[in-house]
């Protein structure tokens, strides 16, 4: 799980095996945020764009808790999608701001297929890339 800026910049990484579902990533990898708002003080991301996968009023809830507005769109068979606002789904299309972020981190080719037996070889590698992805954005 990445978390990334309006920029594509990523600001946080969360490795798990793949078996949970999204819905019960979303604390942990929120946990590792830190967004630095002023010179001493750490906050929080305003928003959270996420697909339908993360669709589920225990985690919209989760977020509105926290001070983060979610822009998730329902699924069709959630016909009570709670804190859902249709005004604010137009924020959904960008979207693909995360979807290239994804993108960049598939450009390094240890990460598309895992070739490391070690969990912190492979996380050492997944933030060496975000590394390298950042320095990128932020030095041009």
């Amino acid at each position: 799980m990445v978390v990334a800026d309006g920029t594509g910049t990523p600001l946080a990484v969360h490795l798990e095996k793949a078996s949970p579902s999204e819905v019960k990533l979303v604390e942990a990898t929120l946990a590792q945020v830190r967004v630095k708002t002023g010179p001493r003080r750490r906050g929080k991301p305003n928003r959270l764009i996420g697909d339908r996968g993360y669709d589920s009023n225990t985690v919209r809830a989760f977020l509105v808790k926290r001070g983060i507005e979610p822009i998730i769109p329902a699924r069709s068979n959630n016909t009570v999608a709670t804190h859902q606002d249709g005004r604010k789904l137009r924020r959904y299309q960008r979207r693909w701001i995360m979807e290239r972020s994804n993108s960049w981190v598939q450009t390094f080719r240890r990460l598309v297929v895992r070739y490391e037996r070690s969990d912190n070889i492979f996380a050492a590698l997944v933030h060496m890339a975000c590394g390298l992805i950042t320095l990128k954005r932020v030095l041009g």
